[in-house]
């Protein structure tokens, strides 16, 4: 994935009239671009073409985008996919169940053509600049395994989603360093991705709930940092 003309985007809406436009302001920007109608056909869809970025609805008839999504996520072949939400649905529990289940970011429609080529443009630049990370890191009792996205405790295996994961990945990677949360929102959602900082702080919540509340600590109008003291 060098180039932004070839990045394969599937488009997951059962709006003929959204998909046409969306398909129409994707390739004018050399975007290769196939559509869905539901979640279970984007499901087959996804396995055919293999694309880099998947923008979801999340209600469409036989298969929600939620459970398309989590699904999606389940198959390692799609662990690196970006997931992005469009959507009506603007509650807040409806964004928490799209992180959730494994989402990159959560747009509200109506739909702005320009403001979501620019959004991609910038998963297109975090792929290009990604630099090298270890593939595991052990600490503080934790095995954390970037290759698999799978959290190992002792004994136990926990799976987090996507963004749990690359939230906990990013803090243990730099032990007792305190991040703010826009330095959080920047390096794991990337700063030309909008979303806010209540979704750091229920990305906390959602690992400390799974991992143990002593590992990652809040420092008090500062921000978070992985604890090892």
């Amino acid at each position: 994935m060098q180039t932004q003309a070839k990045y394969k985007i599937l488009v997951v809406d059962d709006d003929p009239d959204i998909v046409e436009l969306l398909q129409y302001n994707l390739e004018k920007e050399g975007y290769e671009v196939a559509h869905a109608e539901n979640g279970q056909q984007a499901l087959d869809v996804a396995k055919k073409v293999d694309p880099d970025i998947i923008l979801l609805d999340v209600m469409m008839p036989v298969m929600d985008g939620i459970t398309a999504c989590r699904q999606l996520r389940e198959n390692p072949k799609f662990k690196d996919t970006h997931i992005l939400f469009l959507t009506a649905r603007s509650e807040e529990f409806s964004e928490v169940a799209a992180f959730d289940a494994g989402a990159d970011d959560f747009i509200v429609k109506p739909i702005k053509p320009r403001a979501l080529i620019s959004r991609l443009g910038a998963y297109v630049r975090r792929d290009n600049n990604q630099p090298e990370q270890a593939q595991v890191i052990e600490i503080g009792g934790l095995r954390i395994d970037r290759t698999s996205f799978i959290v190992h405790k002792g004994d136990q295996k926990i799976t987090l989603p996507k963004k749990e994961f690359e939230l906990l990945a990013f803090l243990a990677n730099t032990p007792n360093k305190v991040f703010s949360r826009d330095e959080l929102l920047n390096n794991v959602w990337g700063n030309d991705v909008f979303v806010i900082a209540r979704t750091v702080d229920v990305h906390i919540r959602k690992v400390r709930e799974k991992i143990g509340e002593d590992q990652i600590k809040t420092i008090k109008g500062v921000g978070y940092k992985f604890n090892t003291d």
